[in-house]
């Protein structure tokens, strides 16, 4: 973003979306989740190809932004002492088991349409990974890769958002402000599913997969008692000066629009926040309760109660966060395209939602695949609890270009698309050029048989000495391609390269 001189501007946001792919293994062999899991990231490694692990010397996910640290999270236990596949890309992503799922991390970004291009180079990358992993299975196997959140039958699995923020903007601040956001962006953040985990007959079809397993406002557990507002504080970055917003309350979207206003919304909400330009908003009653409510009505209309006793509806929280952006921008003079298109585009979801939420199909997840399974159940005259709507609901999310309906769909021209082929395709092997995922990726794409470990903010080198050399990479913004080319035009080998980042 750009300001006009002497306006407070917010310091440059970065963010990079984890997701648990779910993962089936059909026909001639059955295989657990955990080692087929384990095949699809070995195999889109390759064989004969040396492994970039991963490095957890500087994480700490016991540590609570509240200020202790937990003695049991009740988290497992780190995927190398399991012997789970753990791997580092060319395009700074990392590949890994988690939770009995293949997981992409995409690298960081610096803006929502980078994150959109990286997050689809996910889905290519695991449609091939599973093209490779069913040679190594008895013939007639299949292994099946869905960008979902949930099997159905009571387990659920994450997409988690990640943000960086300056460490002086108070956590309880956050939660405050964000709660209410959080509650009410479903109308373009959920991906629809059948069903309710509460059983409850009146809900046949609801906005989001993972609403209803949630069921605390604030805490550091990511797979019991679930957050709204997630408390691990594990910045990835200079401690003294971040903190990482931890989002684990989203959906996992394949509509591209549906990405794109779920990171660029809370990219710039974050800089009105850090700020202090969002005017207060009475907090949410009860925040879970209200999480479930938004879920299960497709109106988008149900009042919700706040703690001064009036009443708002989600369209409504969303168009006073959305005015408040919007004077923000315009009082700074902020000139940025993809903000003013995060606006435009913000504005545009809440105003067709006002008159008609299910004429969002082709832009947000939720309205897309309901309008497939309406027109199926109507042609078939199914009830919603059949098992071929079911299917239906799934295969949606199936992530094979020639299968999985959403890319049929794109594929027809029937959603929306923000970015070309050619752009996702590029992402699979090359980072992003202005963060410090270029340094990352180039490190691992030139010097493989010298790097044996990589994290988010630091490389280990072997390059024959006497001790493994860390390169730290604390600061997101250094590490860009524009900083750190030339060197690599001036090095050969690994060797010169540590020499000249210690001269």
């Amino acid at each position: 973003m750009s300001g006009s001189e002497g306006s407070q501007v917010a310091t440059p946001k970065f963010v990079g979306v984890e997701t648990e792919f779910g993962i089936t293994v059909t026909g001639g062999a059955e295989v657990n989740p955990v080692v087929a899991s384990s095949l699809v990231v070995g195999a889109y490694r390759g064989s004969g190809r040396r492994d970039v692990r991963w490095d957890h010397t500087d994480e700490h996910p016991l540590r609570d932004a509240r200020g202790y640290e937990h003695p049991d999270p009740h988290e497992p236990y780190p995927d190398d002492e399991l012997g789970l596949a753990n791997t580092v890309l060319t395009n700074g992503a990392r590949f890994y088991v988690d939770h009995a799922h293949p997981e992409y991390a995409t690298p960081e970004c610096s803006n929502a349409r980078d994150l959109v291009i990286w997050d689809k180079a996910g889905e290519r990358i695991l449609e091939d990974a599973a093209t490779q992993a069913e040679l190594t299975l008895p013939q007639g196997s299949r292994v099946l890769i869905h960008k979902n959140n949930t099997d159905g039958k009571g387990a659920a699995y994450g997409t988690h958002e990640n943000y960086l923020m300056p460490r002086s903007v108070p956590f309880g601040r956050l939660t405050r402000e964000l709660l209410p956001f959080f509650v009410s962006r479903l109308v373009y953040v959920g991906a629809g599913r059948i069903g309710s985990e509460f059983k409850d007959a009146g809900t046949p079809y609801q906005l989001s997969q993972r609403a209803d397993f949630f069921e605390v406002e604030v805490g550091l557990e990511t797979t019991l008692k679930r957050p709204l507002m997630n408390t691990r504080d594990e910045p990835h970055a200079d401690p003294e000066r971040y903190r990482r917003i931890h989002v684990i309350n989203g959906d996992a979207n394949l509509c591209e629009v549906a990405t794109y206003l779920k990171v660029g919304t809370m990219l710039l909400l974050l800089d009105v926040i850090e700020d202090e330009a969002l005017p207060s908003l009475p907090g949410l009653a009860e925040p879970v309760a209200a999480f479930h409510q938004v879920s299960h009505d497709l109106t988008c209309a149900v009042p919700l109660r706040l703690e001064d006793g009036s009443t708002m509806t989600p369209l409504e929280i969303q168009w006073h966060y959305l005015d408040a952006c919007k004077r923000y921008v315009k009082e700074r003079e902020i000139e940025d395209d993809v903000t003013a298109d995060v606006l435009d585009r913000w504005e545009a979801v809440l105003a067709t939602a006002e008159r008609d939420p299910r004429a969002l199909a082709g832009q947000v997840d939720w309205a897309t695949k309901l309008d497939l399974i309406e027109n199926y159940r109507d042609r078939h005259g199914l009830d919603w609890d059949h098992d071929r709507l079911k299917m239906v609901d799934l295969q949606y999310h199936d992530v094979r270009q020639d299968k999985g309906l959403y890319q049929r769909l794109a594929a027809r021209a029937r959603v929306e698309r923000l970015v070309s082929d050619a752009e996702v395709d590029a992402a699979t092997t090359t980072p992003p050029e202005d963060t410090r995922a270029w340094f990352r990726g180039e490190c691992i794409r030139r010097f493989r048989d010298q790097v044996v470990a990589a994290g988010w903010d630091a490389l280990i080198f072997d390059v024959g000495r006497d001790a493994l050399q860390r390169v730290p990479m604390m600061e997101p913004g250094r590490g860009t391609r524009a900083m750190v080319e030339p060197l690599f035009e001036q090095v050969s080998s690994a060797e010169e390269l540590l020499d000249a980042l210690t001269t």
